[in-house]
């Protein structure tokens, strides 16, 4: 598994309890404070780290986009009744697909897709995948 990958899953883990928290608004600084702090506690590798803590500013400052472009292509679904691992891995998708340059929207939807096979319910990765292919298709029309 790569440090990409690893990034992804710990930026996830954080979104995660972070949600039933209900997302505090926080600055840059308490962000990576409070990362460091989830890092130690979850033996988080350091590698990983850096690209962790540049999805999670990211995510948290684009939330409000982020969540109104995965409302619009989740047909049938608000945003509240998704599933709240689903719900953090599209986020974070979302974020990279439209502001990482170095990360395609292939690799940003096949890594989401695995992300979800290893943490979430049997339906999760082509659910995850069917809302991530519908927004590629929004951002290249």
């Amino acid at each position: 598994m790569g440090v990409r990958r690893k990034s992804r899953e710990a930026a996830l883990q954080f979104l995660f309890q972070d949600d039933f928290k209900g997302f505090e608004i926080v600055s840059e600084l308490d962000l990576v404070q409070r990362f460091v702090d989830f890092c130690s506690l979850y033996d988080v590798q350091k590698k990983a780290r850096p690209y962790a803590v540049q999805l999670l500013e990211g995510v948290y400052r684009e939330r409000s986009k982020i969540d109104a472009v995965i409302s619009k292509n989740a047909s049938n679904w608000r945003l509240e009744r998704i599933d709240v691992t689903d719900r953090n891995i599209l986020r974070i998708a979302v974020f990279e697909m439209m502001h990482q340059e170095d990360v395609p929207p292939e690799v940003a939807i096949n890594e989401s897709v695995e992300i979800a096979k290893r943490f979430c319910a049997d339906e999760s990765p082509a659910f995850v995948n069917g809302i991530l292919d519908a927004i590629k298709v929004e951002m290249t029309a």
